[in-house]
């Protein structure tokens, strides 16, 4: 296999340099924003990649801060840090109307990007969204002993079942993650809007993918279920999925 060049670096006064991949083609463009302690690398990211280039549809992915190529430290994270990571690779790479892409918390930053910047989104696709994951998937499932030392200690370790780097949690990120909370009221986004979920996702609860559909104003929402899937959804069919929602939601 070829050995890809290094990814080109946005340098940013005060912020940590964003590393992102960029290809050039049609608009509307697609921007694939990835999840929790993940890069750029991953399956779903490059594979979409790829089928752009087989489209001739421009693409960017990019790591966030603290993951990947990018700088800074993963324990600095934050999720209103994320993304302004990702709004910085939208205002600065990307080129026209994009359909935003979401993996996991990807589908939590997506939704936050297109509120931010509602004229530069075509639509969105999220794969086992997990919007305000930091409060109903971590705060609310931990026991109290836990807590109890995130609260005294700062941060909690939890265990990772895709790799052998255990998931650092700050009590930061809880915190700050509170100011970004989507699903307790209306999100006043109206574009069209896919959302891939497995129902053997142990991570994301496929009714979270319902939730949204019902949270989001929106009239233009899709939600597909696999019945076997899981929360990676990267086997070839659930690719085959992906870029049909991609497709369907830059075609509409």
């Amino acid at each position: 296999m070829q050995e890809l060049p290094p990814p080109t670096l946005l340098k940013r006064d005060g912020h940590e340099a964003i590393a992102y991949r960029a290809t050039a083609g049609s608009t509307p463009g697609v921007m694939f924003c990835g999840g929790f302690m993940s890069d750029m690398t991953g399956t779903k990211a490059t594979e979409l990649e790829a089928h752009c280039r087989r489209t001739g549809r421009a693409c960017v992915r990019f790591d966030y801060a603290g993951h990947g190529e990018s700088g800074g430290a993963f324990r600095d994270g934050t999720i209103g840090g994320w993304r302004d990571d990702a709004l910085a690779v939208l205002d600065s790479v990307a080129c026209g109307p994009q359909v935003l892409v979401g993996s996991s918390m990807g589908g939590w930053i997506v939704l936050l990007l297109a509120l931010a910047r509602p004229e530069r989104v075509a639509g969105l696709v999220g794969v086992a969204a997990a919007p305000d994951f930091t409060e109903d998937l971590i705060w609310t499932t931990l026991d109290a002993e836990s807590r109890r030392t995130l609260v005294e200690t700062g941060e909690f370790v939890m265990p990772c079942d895709y790799g052998d780097d255990p998931y650092p949690i700050t009590m930061g990120l809880i915190e700050e993650g509170r100011d970004h909370l989507l699903l307790r009221a209306p999100i006043a986004l109206g574009c069209p809007i896919h959302l891939l979920q497995g129902m053997r996702d142990e991570d994301v609860p496929w009714r979270t993918a319902l939730q949204i559909a019902e949270t989001v104003e929106s009239e233009r929402v899709t939600v597909e279920l696999v019945k076997d899937g899981d929360h990676r959804l990267s086997r070839d069919d659930d690719l085959a999925r992906l870029y049909a929602a991609v497709d369907a939601v830059a075609g509409a």
